[in-house]
């Protein structure tokens, strides 16, 4: 009888892969997984410590494997380390109780459960079939994360009070999109006649699932929470910044990191905007004017149509110069958002197979008017050299890492942190010479440094410095930092209500974007220290793509390395 070979880290991480997909069908549709096309996840507190029982398996499973001959290669190592940091920061987010209060504008359960049928397939009938199934499972899945909230409210776990009375609106918005239907009957409308009266009739019960929600929100919810705080305190925010930057991060250093880089943008900043509005009082004042006086793009679909050269452009000149891109990785496609949702653009990647490509995502606000500074180094950001080319290798070399480490195993101030260098990245090679354009790529820095400040500050109560220009002395509250972020964006306030309502409601995560592009910067200036002459930017920039995901405590050593 042959002996059973014991796993390694890369085939536990895998292992694990198959097992969460059985759990939970988003995974396995983001993934291109087919079978998870006509199901939901349990939501429930059930559902939540079935997936906990999974993570304390693999873990168990991963001490063995790292003990095993072999378990020390580069490959197996940083797969290792990935697995152990993820989980282990999920399962304090997950002992905490975090899941029986996620309620916000966005990343709550139940925006996953509208969302993910936007990149579920629906090509054939058999395709719509299924999504009449996944509309079938729309009811479940909100009790469950209605009887999760319950739980929550039960332990005297709450939410914050503004992002819930956010999210009551939106769930208002989904269930009546204007047309005397929701938004789940505005999806099935475009399904086949053979399954109109199925996809119709499980539409309308999704809506109505979506109406239960929001009234017991409304009624129920709102008001056993009121008084409570709007901010998480210094425990549960260390807490969730470890889950977000996979770091245990100085929160104290990081908000002075903030200041820093404040002052010198904004220095920066006074610069670009006197060669657009010689004497502005403030770079702001030259950015409002160009909403009305600089260019811009007129129609939705002009818009999308426009982001979509501005990406194929930054390929075909960026390819071979800075990069090695494979052919599936040169194609990711420009799209508009459904209405309901968050202000800020986003970034979906692609199957496993590339039969769905990475996509990127512009809401529109109810807006037909988009000036051209606010967008450039966002798309930068968004696809092209960002968030696209990193995620869409990772799926690429998935034979080369694991598939955990090519899919979902993924810190997100690593991707947001690529994702701003790769922002700085064409400012340093020439790409917004353009005053307007350039402006803009600053102000979209500058409210990366600023959501250090404010996310921190707010959450922490922190002293707001005596060289700030703006209230020193005073420690923060979510209206100064909603008056302090405004005061520092060209964007407009229905905007700005959003981000600080999203900071209340993930914290820790908006801090990612300038701590995870302060550790790309140290890590390939190091890589460049070490080899001296024989630095090559386009070989760094694929390695270090090639590598799969790290938390900051790891990233800036391996990407020393390459």
């Amino acid at each position: 009888m042959s002996e059973t070979k014991s796993p390694l880290p890369r085939e536990v991480a895998d292992a694990y892969v198959d097992e969460l997909i059985a759990l939970d069908p988003f995974t396995g549709t983001y993934l291109g997984v087919k079978e998870s096309s006509g199901r939901l996840p349990d939501l429930s507190p059930a559902g939540q410590e079935a997936l906990a029982r999974l993570q304390r398996a693999t873990l168990a499973r991963l001490d063995e494997a790292e003990r095993l001959p072999g378990a020390d290669s580069d490959i197996e190592r940083r797969c290792a380390r990935l697995l152990r940091e993820r989980l282990t920061a999920e399962l304090a987010v997950h002992d905490a109780d975090e899941g029986l209060r996620t309620v916000g504008n966005m990343a709550t359960p139940a925006h996953s459960v509208r969302e993910i049928f936007t990149v579920t397939p629906n090509q054939t009938d058999e395709d719509w079939a299924a999504i009449a199934e996944r509309l079938r499972a729309v009811p479940a899945a909100y009790a469950g994360y209605r009887e999760s909230l319950a739980l929550g409210l039960e332990r005297k776990l709450y939410a914050a009070p503004r992002p819930t009375a956010t999210f009551v609106e939106q769930l208002t918005e989904w269930a009546d999109t204007g047309e005397g239907r929701g938004w789940f009957e505005d999806f099935a409308s475009d399904g086949p006649e053979s399954l109109r009266a199925e996809l119709d009739e499980a539409a309308r019960g999704a809506t109505a699932a979506v109406l239960e929600l929001r009234d017991w929100l409304r009624d129920v919810y709102t008001p056993a929470i009121e008084g409570a705080p709007n901010t998480v305190g210094r425990e549960r925010y260390a807490r969730w910044a470890r889950y977000f930057n996979g770091i245990d991060l100085d929160l104290d250093e990081a908000y002075a990191y903030g200041w820093s880089e404040y002052h010198r943008l904004l220095g920066e900043m006074k610069k670009e905007a006197e060669k657009i509005l010689p004497g502005a009082a403030t770079p702001w004042v030259a950015l409002a004017h160009l909403d009305e006086h600089g260019k811009h793009i007129e129609g939705v679909d002009e818009v999308r149509e426009w982001l979509q050269g501005l990406m194929d452009e930054a390929i075909e000149k960026l390819d071979g110069t800075h990069f090695e891109l494979a052919e599936p990785v040169r194609k990711v496609e420009s799209c508009i958002a459904p209405p309901g949702g968050a202000a800020a653009p986003y970034y979906t990647g692609p199957s496993e197979d590339f039969s769905r490509p990475g996509r990127t995502w512009l809401p529109t606000m109810g807006q037909t008017r988009f000036p051209v500074y606010d967008l450039v180094s966002t798309w930068y950001h968004e696809g092209v050299p960002g968030h696209h080319l990193q995620l869409a290798q990772w799926t690429y070399i998935a034979g080369s890492l694991s598939r955990y480490q090519a899919t979902i195993g993924m810190v997100s101030a690593n991707a947001e942190g690529w994702a701003l260098y790769a922002e700085r990245l064409m400012d340093e090679l020439g790409f917004l010479t353009d005053p307007e354009q350039r402006l803009g790529y600053l102000d979209a820095q500058m409210m990366r440094a600023a959501r250090v400040i404010v996310d921190i500050g707010m959450h922490l109560e922190l002293e707001i410095p005596a060289d700030s220009p703006f209230h020193p002395g005073e420690r923060w509250t979510p209206e100064l930092a909603q008056e302090f972020f405004g005061a520092h964006s060209s964007r407009p306030a229905d905007f700005v209500e959003s981000e600080l309502t999203r900071y209340l409601t993930i914290p820790g995560q908006a801090i990612g974007y300038k701590l995870g592009e302060r550790a790309w910067l140290l890590g390939r200036d190091r890589a460049r220290e070490r080899r001296g002459d024989a630095f090559d930017l386009k070989a760094w920039h694929m390695a270090a793509l090639s590598q799969g995901s790290l938390g900051l405590d790891d990233l800036v050593d391996e990407l020393a390395r390459l």
